[in-house]
C-alpha cells in the first residue's frame, strides 16, 4: 500500500510498504480522511516524542476493511473513526482515570504508524462508529475535538469568566466555540491572520486584537485586572511567555498548545506565588473521545467551514517542507 513514510527529521517521502493485516482484537481501516496535526508538524521537525521512521496521523476517519480474530460488534463496510491514544489499562495512571499518562502509552501516527497511508490497523476498542450524515471529514476532527474537551474538563471554567486566548486556528477556533458553550463571558481572542480573526468573531469572539496590536488593546489601562482565565492555543514560546501578563489574580492559565520538547520560557514565581495563579496542562486525550463525538453529532461544535483545504497524499511532502500560510485552519488529505 502506499504512505507518508517520515524516515527523519526533514525527511518525508510517499512509498509502498506492507499491507498492515489486524491481529488480535484489532481491526485494519481503509482511511478516507486524516488531518495534518500541529503535532505531525512537529513529528517532521524532530521535536516530539516519535522515533522514526514512522507514518503520521492519529486524526482520521474509514471504513473497516478487515476484521482481526476476537473482535466482535463491528464488520467490514462499518463508517468508523478511532482514538489514536493506546493504554494498557493496568498501570496506576490507567486505574486511576489518568490514561494519557500510561506506563505503556501509545498512539497511532505518533509511536506507532499511522493513517497517512491507504490503511492503518488499531486497537478494536478505539473504534467509534459514525453516522451516515457525519462527513469523512467532520469525522476525522473528533480527535482534536477530544483533546479540546479534555482541556474543558482540566480548565473547569466558571459561567462569567473572561477569557483571553492566543490562537485562532483550527485548534483555536474549536476552542472558542467550546468556551462559549461553558459559559466564558468576555473572550478576547488574539492571532496574526485578520481573516482568522473574522472567523472567531463570528463563532463566539467578543473582541478580537491582531498580535502586532496587542499593547493597545490589552494594555493595564484596558484590563486592570487582567483575565480570569488566559489559555494559549499556539505553542509559540514567545507568546506563551507574552500570554502570563494578561493573568489577573486567581487566575488560571491553560497550555494548549504544543511546543517543541526543548522549548523553554521565563516566568516570575513571585508573580506565580502573590497572584494565587493556577497553571495547567492539557496532554492529548482522556477517556474524552465519546463525549467528543456525541457533542460533534449533535452540532454543539460546528467543524465543516475550518476544513481550508484537501490535499492528495501524493502532495503531502511538500507541503510538510514548505508549511502552510497564516490563514489556513484544517488541512486534510484525501487518501481513498
Amino acid at each position: 500500500m502506499k504512505a507518508l513514510v517520515i524516515e527523519a527529521p526533514f525527511q518525508a517521502s510517499i512509498k509502498e510498504v506492507p499491507y498492515p493485516a489486524p491481529g488480535k482484537g484489532e481491526v485494519t481501516i481503509e482511511v478516507e480522511r486524516a488531518g495534518i496535526c500541529g503535532t505531525d508538524i512537529h513529528i517532521f521537525k524532530g521535536e516530539f516524542l516519535s522515533s522514526y521512521p514512522i507514518i503520521p496521523g492519529h486524526e482520521f476517519s474509514g471504513v473497516i476493511h478487515e476484521i482481526g480474530e476476537g473482535v466482535t460488534g463491528f464488520a467490514a463496510g462499518d463508517r468508523v473513526t478511532a482514538e489514536p491514544n493506546i493504554f494498557c489499562g493496568q498501570c496506576p495512571f490507567c486505574l486511576t482515570n489518568r490514561g494519557n499518562h500510561c506506563d505503556q502509552w501509545q498512539a497511532t501516527g505518533v509511536t506507532q504508524n499511522g493513517a497517512m497511508a491507504e490503511y492503518v490497523t488499531v486497537p478494536a476498542q478505539n473504534v467509534f462508529r459514525i453516522h451516515d450524515s457525519m462527513s469523512f471529514g467532520v469525522a476525522a476532527f473528533i480527535e482534536p475535538m477530544a483533546c479540546v474537551v479534555y482541556a474543558m474538563n482540566r480548565l473547569k471554567l466558571k459561567v462569567g469568566d473572561r477569557t483571553l486566548l492566543f490562537g485562532a486556528g483550527a485548534m483555536g477556533q474549536q476552542l472558542i466555540q467550546s468556551l462559549v458553550h461553558a459559559g466564558a463571558s468576555e473572550l478576547v481572542v488574539v492571532d496574526l491572520s485578520p481573516e482568522k480573526l473574522q472567523i472567531a468573531k463570528q463563532w463566539g469572539a467578543t473582541k478580537t486584537v491582531l498580535s502586532h496590536e496587542i499593547d493597545e488593546h490589552l494594555s493595564t489601562v484596558h484590563y486592570p485586572r487582567g483575565f480570569d482565565v488566559v489559555i494559549d492555543a499556539t505553542g509559540i514560546p514567545a507568546v506563551i511567555e507574552q500570554a502570563f501578563r494578561y493573568l489577573g489574580p486567581t487566575g488560571k492559565y491553560l497550555q494548549f498548545g504544543v511546543t517543541a520538547q526543548d522549548s523553554k520560557i521565563s516566568l516570575s514565581p513571585f508573580d506565580l506565588y502573590q497572584k494565587d495563579w493556577t497553571l495547567i496542562g492539557s496532554m492529548a486525550i482522556n477517556h474524552t473521545f465519546y463525549p467528543a463525538l456525541n457533542w460533534v453529532k449533535e452540532n454543539r461544535v460546528r467543524l465543516d467551514h475550518l476544513i481550508t483545504s484537501v490535499l492528495t497524499l501524493d502532495e503531502v511532502p511538500a507541503f510538510l517542507a514548505e508549511g502552510a500560510n497564516s490563514n489556513q485552519l484544517k488541512i486534510q488529505v484525501q487518501i481513498a
